[in-house]
């Protein structure tokens, strides 16, 4: 199970995961079961694309749950 951050332990708050609206590489790496690597090579291919699943927070990158869902329903091979 994925550790909440300090703030949701601190105040007792928990998201379970299949209800995120945006998830960490990390997370979606659980969710979908995809490697890290894959799914930071899928982000790069695809940042400037009409298919673009994620945004960027400084370094980091959060993917639209929904939107990768149905990139990968729409996706035949990785």
């Amino acid at each position: 199970m994925i550790e909440d951050n300090s703030y949701n332990k601190k105040h007792g708050l928990s998201v379970p995961i299949w209800k995120k609206y945006m998830l960490t590489v990390e997370e979606a790496t659980l969710y979908f079961g995809i490697g890290e690597k894959k799914i930071r090579n899928l982000i790069a291919e695809n940042i400037d694309t009409d298919l673009c699943f994620t945004i960027k927070i400084g370094n980091k990158s959060l993917i639209n749950r929904q939107k990768f869902e149905e990139f990968l329903n729409q996706t035949t091979a990785l």
